[in-house]
């Protein structure tokens, strides 16, 4: 099963770092975060990745083209240009790069991604700026088992974006808020769950996709109709959607690196 990363926002909310880089390549420990989502993944099985590219998409290229000569000794030959790596501290990733638009929307992003994901199998989706300690085999099976066009995680955020009313027996989206802001004492919101960005489609839910739209636009119509499940992730969960949540995750990084599931 392929895994489509969403690389191509602008992300506007940090201009510290996305002014000269894109958001998927913002450091956390010293590599970038589209590294740590890749590896969280990489660490299930599904190591097959699609990046919609947009904002610096050349940058990624560019990082992935020259990432043995970053990350290894190397001997180089200048003369002739030859290279003899003396080790190779390389992760075992297959990406396809795919340029979607510089000012696509992501789910306009995704309908250009069609040609790239194998024919009748379902794909899984997600953004590129958020890591969890989450069992992505489980969300799979779950998926399989709802029988859903889709599925989404539920996460519960340190600060509150929007949020998913669950069927507590169908597991199923009831409605779907993704700018509903709730007020209130913090134990007041403590069942409060918004889309964690970790999502799983069947080829059908894509052909749902409008033109030039959000991917987010979706789900409210496949909630009315029964076809959003939802997978409640109980773990951690956190997204970098400004600066002050790369200070954060930096420092997560070297106290509680709660989604480097691949050294447990």
């Amino acid at each position: 099963m392929k895994t489509i990363i969403l690389c191509g926002g602008t992300g506007t909310r940090m201009k510290e770092e996305t002014e000269f880089k894109p958001k998927p390549l913002v450091e956390v420990g010293g590599k970038p975060i589209l590294w740590h989502i890749m590896k969280i993944y990489a660490h299930h099985g599904f190591n097959d990745f699609v990046l919609a590219l947009g904002y610096k998409g050349s940058m990624i290229k560019e990082y992935f083209l020259n990432w043995r000569s970053l990350l290894n000794d190397f001997t180089l030959h200048t003369k002739n240009n030859d290279l003899i790596f003396h080790n190779n501290d390389c992760d075992d990733f297959k990406i396809t790069f795919a340029e979607t638009g510089l000012n696509s929307l992501t789910g306009e992003r995704i309908r250009q991604l069609r040609k790239h994901l194998n024919p009748g199998e379902d794909v899984m989706i997600t953004y590129g700026d958020g890591v969890a300690d989450i069992n992505l085999q489980e969300l799979v099976d779950f998926h399989k088992k709802q029988n859903t066009l889709a599925t989404i995680t539920a996460v519960r955020p340190a600060s509150r974006f929007g949020f998913l009313n669950i069927h507590p027996d169908t597991k199923k989206a009831v409605d779907f808020f993704q700018h509903k802001v709730t007020r209130g004492a913090e134990e007041e919101r403590g069942n409060d769950f918004i889309n964690g960005g970790f999502m799983v489609f069947k080829p059908e839910a894509l052909d749902l996709i409008a033109e030039g739209t959000m991917i987010e636009s979706l789900f409210p119509m496949l909630a009315e109709k029964g076809e959003l499940s939802v997978y409640t992730h109980q773990g951690k969960w956190k997204c970098m959607d400004t600066y002050k949540e790369v200070e954060e995750l930096n420092e997560n990084w070297h106290k509680d690196p709660f989604w480097k599931i691949w050294q447990n």
